[in-house]
């Protein structure tokens, strides 16, 4: 069985395509315009495990919040299809992700229930093209139309490239455990048999 999708989204603010594969290698494709966010997609692959393409033109003569936040819409729906019933996944995952001085803590649950908590102090400035803002939109896109859970704590940190990077590896990692197969599990893991 292929746990892979394809979304093409286009608007009048963007074009958007994801493709990915759960059971990847961490191979990635990544262009959306905006370095620094081409960057985190890039180790969100790598760590997740997954095959992840993106190709994103937007309208940055605006800014890169459309384009980000479209990105995670279709990040998030992608998830959701190559998922499918959710039938034998391990369900949840959680990881604690250090860089230099920043640590972030995720835990991800498959729950049918799309919310992001962030408590996460990111410096408010431009990294790049990337205004840190914009981690925690793209993380609510993804979470919402994947119909996860997320929570992500910042345990410490003040460089805001730090941070988020470490942010993006945090989840990718408790991603990659929550979608993982386990061969223990028979069905849908939850007491209601759907997720």
């Amino acid at each position: 069985m292929t746990r892979s999708a394809r979304i093409e989204r286009t608007t009048g603010e963007t074009a958007v395509v994801v493709q990915l594969d759960l059971d990847g290698t961490g191979a990635t494709s990544i262009s959306t315009g905006v370095p620094f966010f081409d960057h985190m997609l890039d180790a969100l692959g790598r760590h997740a495990l997954l095959d992840l393409t993106v190709n994103a033109q937007g309208d940055l003569e605006v800014d890169s919040h459309h384009t980000v936040e479209d990105v995670g819409i279709c990040l998030g729906l992608a998830l959701a299809d190559a998922l499918g019933d959710k039938a034998g996944i391990r369900r949840f995952g959680s990881a604690t992700v250090p860089l230099d001085e920043a640590l972030v803590l995720a835990a991800v649950d498959i729950s049918g229930r799309g919310s992001l908590t962030y408590e996460v102090d990111v410096p408010i400035e431009l990294i790049g093209m990337f205004d840190t803002t914009l981690a925690r939109e793209f993380l609510g896109a993804v979470a919402s139309n994947a119909a996860i859970t997320v929570h992500l704590h910042e345990v410490s940190g003040e460089n805001a490239h730090h941070i988020i990077e470490a942010a993006f590896k945090a989840f990718a990692r408790a991603l990659r455990e929550a979608v993982e197969p386990d061969p223990r599990v028979t069905g849908v893991p939850s007491t209601k048999g759907m997720l």
